[in-house]
């Protein structure tokens, strides 16, 4: 039987290795790998070229309730149109529980906004903030089973946070039923103090939000929350990790055999808190939490990515337009650095960004970016069928001309966001093809695929995780 696709001629890289030879693609699947494949309906050639998994994204923000007027640029069409154009062909966003509503019921929204509008296929995390009996009792323990394998927890933000005892409890369910626990690692009692110092002394404008959640605030909270997993017997995610100190207490924590992933973010590589004290208001552009470092921390960071302790590196894509008084000019009148909105876009720069200066400046091989993008999220939140070249995979893949240079401007991007955080930022090699499920979704650098091609996908559990019934406490 003819196959549908061949890609000949590129360079292909797993997380293992890099050779050259040819791929097969009919119903949407590898199926062949090797040279002289035969007839297709369709011819590309990558000559010259690498030809990667495409890139799985996940940490996204999309189509999520932010405040009381405050909007997110970003729905399901343009948030995974710009995932697309930025080589992405899976992206994981979060479906929020909002305080005395229901899981489900966030869910059955949350898939109302993504049926039809997406480009890449998408797959949900959820967002705890309401750990009642029965939403560990009964509600999770089902969405698990059907394929939500995965939550977040907050040790910040007011109204999303739970204390120990919650997170507890919390990380009980998921040892019960094989889940995956994320954590966003900042303290906010110690936030809040720091809050009030700030203004008490007048010090209003976004610089402030950086130094109102210094790296002490995140190292705590990551010791806490791996202190919590250890006691409950459970894996973990610490999600975007900043620093150097919160590193050495993931480090430390595997040491102790716990089973622990730690993820980066492009921002840690590329911003410092010097960035927040931009001219009058422009610093809101990059407010985010936790917030940039300085140099010493982007360092270690890299090292983190050099030397494994970071397994994902994700966008934590949370775009909120700057010139818009639902976003970043916020209604409130600009008086105040808490009340700008948290999150900055980027997830059509993350694979661009670490390509140019991970790949082509010599930090990482090939092989490593294919990891840090695509096999490990994969692995990690349980796709069994993505993130590497390999027969009988999902046909998910972007053909990179590393040769390609651009410079980041937004009017070039594609994402619902009014600039980018790293505008002027000089770049080599870009996604120029894309390919989703063997459907061709762009085609050197244009469009290409329909809204509504991208799929929504159930995973499996972690292989990090399996059901466990509770540990037998002796004397």
């Amino acid at each position: 039987m003819s196959l549908d696709l061949v890609i000949a001629g590129g360079t292909l890289a797993t997380a293992a290795d890099v050779f050259r030879a040819d791929v097969g693609v009919r119903d949407g699947r590898i199926v062949a790998i090797g040279e002289d494949l035969g007839a297709a309906r369709e011819r590309i050639d990558a000559t010259g070229r690498y030809v990667l998994p495409g890139g799985i994204d996940s940490h996204v923000h999309l189509a999520q309730p932010s405040g009381e007027g405050i909007v997110m640029a970003d729905g399901f069409e343009s948030g995974t149109r710009s995932a697309l154009f930025g080589g992405n062909t899976c992206i994981l966003p979060f479906c929020l529980q909002q305080k005395g509503h229901s899981l489900r019921e966030a869910l059955q929204g949350y898939h109302a906004l993504a049926e039809g509008n997406c480009y890449t296929d998408v797959s949900f995390h959820l967002i705890v903030s309401d750990p009642t009996q029965a939403v560990l009792g009964q509600e999770l323990p089902a969405l698990v089973e059907d394929g939500y394998t995965s939550f977040k927890v907050f040790m910040t933000y007011e109204d999303l946070r739970l204390n120990d005892a919650e997170i507890l409890a919390t990380m009980d369910t998921a040892r019960r039923t094989g889940a995956l626990v994320m954590v966003h690692c900042e303290n906010e009692d110690a936030i809040r103090y720091l809050i009030g110092r700030h203004e008490a002394a007048g010090e209003i404008a976004p610089r402030a939000h950086a130094s109102t959640r210094p790296i002490a605030v995140e190292r705590e909270a990551t010791h806490r929350a791996l202190s919590l997993a250890e006691i409950t017997e459970v894996p973990v995610v610490i999600v975007h990790v900043s620093n150097g100190a919160a590193m050495e207490e993931i480090a430390r924590a595997r040491s102790r055999g716990i089973k622990v992933v730690g993820e980066t973010c492009p921002q840690y590589l590329m911003l410092t808190a010097s960035d927040l004290d931009g001219m009058d208001w422009e610093g809101a552009k990059f407010v985010c939490s936790p917030p940039p470092r300085n140099a010493a921390e982007q360092e270690a960071c890299w090292r983190g990515i050099e030397t494994g302790v970071f397994d994902l590196f994700s966008s934590d894509h949370c775009p909120f337009r700057y010139d818009d008084p639902a976003g970043k000019l916020n209604p409130k009148g600009r008086t105040n650095f808490r009340h700008i909105p948290n999150g900055i876009p980027g997830v059509e720069t993350r694979l661009p960004i670490l390509f140019s200066e991970g790949v082509m400046k010599g930090r990482i091989d090939l092989q490593r970016f294919v990891a840090l993008t695509s096999t490990n999220h994969a692995r990690t939140y349980g796709l069994a069928d993505k993130g590497s070249i390999a027969i009988g995979k999902d046909a998910d893949i972007a053909i990179w001309d590393p040769r390609e240079t651009r410079t980041i401007r937004h009017a070039d991007l594609h994402d619902g966001a009014d600039y980018s955080p790293y505008e002027g930022l000089a770049v080599t090699g870009w996604p120029t093809t894309v390919i989703v499920g063997g459907r061709v979704m762009v085609r050197e650098g244009a469009l290409t695929g329909a809204k509504g091609t991208g799929r929504y996908v159930a995973r499996a559990r972690s292989h990090l995780s399996a059901p466990r019934p509770a540990a037998t406490v002796g004397a």
